[in-house]
């Protein structure tokens, strides 16, 4: 073993709540008439101040207590990402229950799961086509008793068995008028040790495991990401991540602790538009967020030609240089500086522009980003801060910092947490932050959580001289050719979706393979822009077969290349005619690729690229 890394001794913690419905509680105490949510109504955005919150709140909580919901009782959510979700998830907190998150997109089968294995009594769901998948598997589901429907109104054959909206609130605010003290009372008896979260892993293969995660988990990851001092009360958050994800679910931690604003809105084609409303300060995001924009921008740059191409070709150029002074802990001087002032008059600020002209920070979580997508937006005059965590560590375990980043790092751990690196490369993780455990799952437990509360990741990394974490891969996704040579595929896969911009995903297969091949999907909006400019019709599919296209994803796999070792280059590679998505089954909701799902789904075609089947 490694020597063991704890988060940095002169970032101590500052007071840890007993719970989050106390975290709340004392937020609306410290800033009750403060903006704290943000949300579009009809076409423009409406907001609650702390106080306000808090009154929906705990009528809602109210509203769980009287539908029979005790300590530590589970209430499901099957919504997309929407200020009722928050609400909803609060009023849980200050009920004493315990949230289970379920993503909209899950097929109804591993709903009917999640919800019966989590022992949910009641369910919030967002609208009909969520309340169908348990209607229609009512029998399998009998320990629920009531389902709320965010939007829309029951049905009469529903009578009982279906709330709306309204009527939950309602029902907690005459609650509430009898017993004033009500939510008050059940706030103070909450402890720390007491189940917050069931949040159920999204795996390639077999049932979704649910992660425990406990009062004392988020109300640490508050405190911790406070203690760091990137965010302020002042900043304004722009947040469209699945609430179901713990990423998403960490930053609502972190707001309760810290007090800035959240402009909530789950609706990923509004995320342009919203932002430039919005003006955010800070906005977190998947890397496939991050390539999208970054491939749009110079796609667009490109396809103007000209005098304007050149311009912001030499801007990034310009750019470049700055951003790796500044890596060195340096500023430009001199020409440079001149330099860099025009490009980011005539290039820079439009982008920046175009995510709201306030934007302090972006952060990246829930897979690799690609060093070169990070230094791209840095040439351009803004900082993507990476981080790392999984479900099972409430999402926040590292994060760099404003003032020592390093690309293709994820930072250091957040103080409390420690980290050390197995014999293995397997990276290991304890502090506050971890689980209690897989819901039911013992045996699972014991296998990644040993007695001393090391929690073994799954992941493969090193620390740096400076203490800053390095992921190299999945430790299950290492593959070894049949020379035995070792290839870590995400890295790949990033940097060639760093290379090429039209790609939308690349899937590496060299598992006992003579050499190594790859399927590759093609982003629909940028490829359309990209075929007009060069000659190209027809619909996706035909388009992602055209000579053309395939000319030129073979130029950005020679690129790719040219960057690896013999062994890791890719020999043959095949365009599919379609993109992974997460409603046909190849991504997760956090938009990560299910490696296992694409490679069974397309197991001949990768056949056919050796020859024969493989044994």
């Amino acid at each position: 073993m490694s020597h063991t890394l704890t988060g940095d001794p002169e970032a101590p913690l500052p007071p840890v709540a007993r719970s989050v419905a106390r975290m709340f509680v004392d937020r609306v105490t410290a800033s009750p008439r403060r903006e704290a949510l943000r949300f579009p109504v009809d076409g423009g955005w409406e907001s609650l101040s702390w106080q306000q919150t808090q009154t929906k709140v705990f009528d809602l909580a109210a509203g769980l207590i009287d539908l029979g919901v005790a300590v530590e009782h589970r209430v499901a959510i099957i919504s997309s990402t929407r200020v009722e979700w928050i609400l909803a998830d609060l009023a849980i907190m200050c009920a004493g229950a315990a949230t289970t998150t379920v993503y909209p997109s899950t097929e109804a089968a591993d709903v009917v799961f999640i919800v019966s294995d989590s022992g949910a009594q009641v369910v919030i769901a967002e609208d009909e086509s969520q309340l169908a998948k348990l209607r229609d598997r009512r029998d399998q589901i009998p320990q629920v008793e009531h389902v709320v429907l965010i939007d829309g109104k029951p049905a009469a054959s529903d009578e009982g068995w279906v709330l709306s909206w309204s009527d939950w609130e309602q029902r907690g605010a005459a609650r509430l008028a009898e017993s004033p003290s009500l939510v008050d009372v059940v706030i103070e008896s909450i402890r720390p040790e007491q189940l917050a979260t069931l949040i159920y892993t999204s795996g390639t293969t077999g049932r979704p495991k649910g992660v425990e995660l406990m009062q004392s988990c988020w109300t640490y990851e508050g405190a911790a990401i406070e203690a760091i001092e990137i965010l302020r009360p002042d900043d304004v958050m722009y947040l469209w991540l699945p609430l179901a994800h713990s990423f998403g679910k960490v930053l609502l931690a972190a707001q309760l602790q810290i007090g800035f604003v959240t402009a909530v809105d789950g609706r990923v084609d509004m995320i342009v538009e919203n932002l430039a409303t919005v003006k955010p300060t800070f906005m977190p995001g998947v890397p496939r967020v991050f390539e999208k924009v970054r491939a749009r921008v110079i796609q667009a740059a490109t396809a103007e030609g000209g005098v304007k191409a050149k311009i912001f070709h030499w801007a990034f150029g310009v750019g470049e240089q700055v951003s790796r002074r500044r890596q060195q802990g340096l500023e430009p001087t001199g020409s440079l500086k001149l330099q860099h002032s025009l490009a980011d008059r005539l290039v820079f600020s439009k982008i920046k522009e175009r995510l709201g002209g306030n934007m302090r920070y972006l952060v990246s979580g829930s897979a690799a980003l690609s060093h070169d997508v990070a230094e791209w937006f840095h040439s351009a005059g803004l900082l993507i801060l990476e981080g790392y965590g999984l479900t099972e560590t409430s999402a926040a375990t590292c994060l760099n910092r404003p003032d020592s980043f390093r690309f293709a790092t994820v930072g250091p751990p957040f103080p409390g947490t420690q980290l050390k690196i197995a014999a293995d490369g397997e990276i290991l993780v304890r502090g506050p932050g971890v689980m209690r455990g897989y819901h039911g799952m013992p045996e699972q437990t014991a296998e990644v959580l040993d007695v001393d509360g090391w929690f073994a990741t799954g992941d493969v990394g090193e620390i740096d001289d400076a203490g800053r974490l390095r992921i190299t891969d999945r430790k299950k996704d290492l593959v070894k050719t049949s020379g035995g040579k070792y290839i870590a595929p995400g890295a790949i896969e990033a940097q060639f979706k760093a290379i090429c911009p039209i790609a939308g995903q690349m899937v590496v297969h060299a598992d006992r393979r003579n050499f190594a091949s790859a399927l590759i999907t093609l982003d629909p909006d940028t490829l359309a822009h990209w075929a007009a400019e060069h000659g190209v019709t027809g619909d996706y599919s035909s388009m992602t077969q055209a000579p053309q296209t395939r000319a030129f994803v073979s130029q950005c796999v020679d690129e790719l290349n040219a960057g690896l070792n013999r062994w890791e280059s890719i020999k043959e590679f095949r365009i599919l005619d379609t993109d992974f998505s997460v409603e046909s089954g190849e991504l997760t909701p956090s938009l990560k690729v299910k490696r296992k799902v694409v490679e069974t789904k397309y197991e001949s075609l990768l056949d056919s690229m050796y020859g024969e089947p493989r044994s």
